[in-house]
C-alpha cells in the first residue's frame, strides 16, 4: 500500500470523522435513535404514524452533503475499477449482509461500538475481516 502524498487529506478526513462523531452523539441523546443509514432508510418503507419526516430530513442530508462541500471544495476523484454489473451484485449482497446482521457499519461501527454494544463490536469485527479476506482474495489470489 502507497499513500498518494500530493492528495493525502488528513485535516478533512479528521474533521469529517469529528462531525460523524457529533452528529451520532446528539442524534442518540436529542432522538434516543442510533444513526444507522440501513435502519433509517429501511424505516421509510414501514415508518410509523410522525416518524417518516426525520427519516427523510436525515436522507436528504445525506444527499445534499456533497453539495453543501462544493461551496468550500472541490469533490474528490471517484476512480472505480470495476464493471456496472459487479458493483450492482456487490451492492446487493452489502445490502443483503446489512439486513442479515441488523445494521451497517455506521450503525454497529460507529454507534453500537462507541456504547461498548457486545453484538456491535462482533459485527464490524466481521464486517471489517471479511472486507480485509475480501479484498486479498480478489488482488493476491485471483487478481483481479
Amino acid at each position: 500500500m502507497t499513500i498518494d502524498w500530493n492528495n493525502f487529506t488528513p485535516w478533512a478526513a479528521l474533521a469529517g470523522g469529528v462531525l460523524i462523531g457529533i452528529s451520532a452523539s446528539l442524534f442518540i441523546l436529542l432522538n434516543g435513535r442510533i444513526a444507522g443509514i440501513t435502519g433509517i432508510i429501511g424505516g421509510l418503507f414501514k415508518a410509523a404514524k410522525g416518524d417518516a419526516s426525520w427519516r427523510v430530513a436525515f436522507t436528504l442530508g445525506l444527499i445534499i452533503a456533497p453539495a453543501v462541500w462544493l461551496l468550500f471544495a472541490k469533490l474528490p476523484t471517484i476512480k472505480i475499477d470495476s464493471n456496472v454489473e459487479l458493483l450492482i451484485i456487490a451492492g446487493l449482497i452489502v445490502g443483503y449482509g446489512a439486513r442479515l446482521g441488523s445494521g451497517c457499519t455506521s450503525g454497529h461501527g460507529v454507534c453500537g461500538i462507541s456504547r461498548l454494544s457486545p453484538r456491535s463490536i462482533v459485527a464490524t469485527l466481521a464486517f471489517m475481516g471479511t472486507g480485509f479476506l475480501t479484498v486479498y482474495i480478489t488482488r493476491h489470489l485471483i487478481g483481479a
